[in-house]
């Protein structure tokens, strides 16, 4: 019993509160403030939740000041979304594309943060789950769609998406805050780099551990890990970031 819970004390002093992983892989070292002047808040359905390690929503949390990571699934009565929602200081939209979708060229889009600030909902699921959320969180559901002036393609290329146009939770803060400061709408100093140097991190890290497990050099983590027999390519622009950084402890 003694050695189960000393065990336990020693996973427990391994792991990163900030970012959630293991000392010896911690991302934190990638991240960096991005004062971006608009307020994030990201709605996280409890099955991402669970993969909070691996999921982009909490590595976009690390770089953004002022965002909120706020867990469930129907969200209408939640009084903090709530309090948020009816906060004057802000103009509340939610991230989600469709034709009735605003972005940043849109008229009269400007005059709307003359004395605001842009509070952007992000739904952090499945785009399935993401689906069933905004159904059932009416508070959420009525709030004007915003997405991008321009089409972006994810490079989480091993991961699949519905749509070509679906991009992770991090890269929609990233590209949304670049496309806000080209019209002058965040402030040009801020630097969004880091939410993009934590993400190309978080890749590489796993491919490189996908290859690993590939060639036997260490154990299957996932039940459908045996199924992946062929090593992954691992893409110029992530060649910087090298295993021995994510040896060093934080």
């Amino acid at each position: 019993m003694e050695s189960s819970e000393s065990n336990q004390q020693e996973e427990i002093k391994g792991i990163c509160y900030d970012c959630l992983r293991p000392l010896k892989s911690c991302y934190c070292k990638y991240t960096a403030p991005v004062e971006s002047g608009i307020k994030f808040v990201i709605l996280m359905h409890p099955k991402e939740a669970k993969h909070q390690r691996t999921g982009t929503g909490r590595l976009a949390h690390l770089c953004l000041p002022e965002s909120e990571i706020i867990m469930g699934i129907d969200f209408t009565h939640n009084k903090r979304l709530n309090d948020l929602l009816k906060d004057p200081q802000y103009f509340p939209v939610m991230l989600y594309p469709g034709p009735d979708a605003w972005n940043v060229n849109r008229e009269g889009f400007a005059e709307k943060l003359t004395d605001k600030k842009l509070l952007v909902i992000i739904i952090d699921s499945t785009w399935f789950c993401s689906k069933k959320m905004i159904r059932l969180s009416t508070n959420v559901n009525t709030l004007p769609k915003f997405s991008f002036a321009n089409l972006y393609k994810s490079i989480f290329t091993f991961k699949e998406e519905p749509e070509e146009y679906c991009i992770s939770t991090i890269e929609s803060c990233y590209y949304l805050i670049k496309e806000m400061q080209g019209k002058g709408l965040s402030p040009k100093e801020a630097d969004p780099e880091p939410l993009m140097n934590v993400f190309k991190a978080m890749i590489k890290y796993q491919l490189e551990m996908e290859n690993k497990r590939v060639l036997g050099l260490i154990p299957n983590s996932h039940a459908k890990d045996h199924k992946y027999t062929k090593l992954k390519n691992i893409p110029e622009f992530l060649q910087k970031y090298t295993p021995k950084e994510f040896e060093e402890k934080k």
